[in-house]
Order: structure tokens, then C-alpha cells, then sequence
């Protein structure tokens, strides 16, 4: 799990935090994972993963100033793409089974940064992604 600190921006004019938001909370998560475990150079590495597909379906709304976890696991993980499996929690809510408000997922595929073709997962991506899968 991520926490992550709602802002005043993330929230609408209806007073809750906007969907497109979800998408950067997901994008942040997965990055930094990738960064953190995998070692992935988002400067001046030779690879690179793209987004081709995003999905989120909301179940209760959030809103600034909350705080929330966000989970992250693998459910794919092929030649050159990854599925993650993301879902968004209230950080204080103190449930023994705790309902996300917010679930979805991510695709990657991973790239030469020089030509756009697609290319194998890096092994240390890998290694680092296989740990989540589910």
C-alpha cells in the first residue's frame, strides 16, 4: 500500500475528488514502484512503458483533506506488457474488511525509448513485477 495525501486541486467544483484523478494516483504508484523495486530510468533509460489502457470504476466518493492507501498488484505479466491491478482505500476508516472506494486497472507496455518498438519487460522490472502478482 501507498499513502497518499489528497490536495485541494484533486477536488471538484461537486466537492470530491475528480476521476481523472484517480488515473494520477495510479500512474504515481506504479512509476514509483518501478523507479524504487525495478530501477527504471525515466530520464535517460533506454526503456520506457507507455500506457495503452486504463479502466476505474468508483464506489464511494473521497475528498480533500483525506488520506488513502492505494494497492497495487500484477495480474499479467507478458513479453512486453504488464496488467497492474490498483485499488483506492480510505486511510482512517477502521474496518476489519475494508471496502475500496475506488478499483481499476493499468497497462503497460514496455519500449525503446530510440525507436518505439516494443521490447521484453527489463529483468530487474521483471523481478520486481513478479513479486506482485497475483
Amino acid at each position: 500500500m501507498v499513502e497518499i495525501e489528497t490536495r485541494w486541486a484533486d477536488n471538484d467544483p461537486y466537492g470530491h475528488v475528480n476521476n481523472a484523478t484517480y488515473y494520477s494516483y495510479f500512474d504515481s504508484v506504479v512509476n514509483s514502484y518501478l523507479i524504487e523495486q525495478g530501477g527504471l530510468d525515466i530520464s535517460d533509460g533506454p526503456v520506457i512503458g507507455v500506457v495503452v489502457e486504463t479502466m476505474c470504476r468508483f464506489y464511494e466518493s473521497i475528498a480533500y483533506p483525506e488520506i488513502i492507501d492505494v494497492g497495487m498488484a500484477v495480474s499479467n505479466l507478458g513479453t512486453s506488457s504488464v496488467r497492474y491491478e490498483l485499488a483506492v482505500f480510505k486511510k482512517d476508516v477502521q474496518d476489519t474488511d475494508p471496502k475500496a472506494v475506488a478499483a481499476g486497472h493499468f497497462v503497460h507496455v514496455f519500449i525503446d525509448r530510440a525507436s518505439g518498438k516494443p521490447v521484453p519487460v527489463p529483468d530487474a522490472i521483471r523481478t520486481a513485477l513478479e513479486r506482485l502478482i497475483v
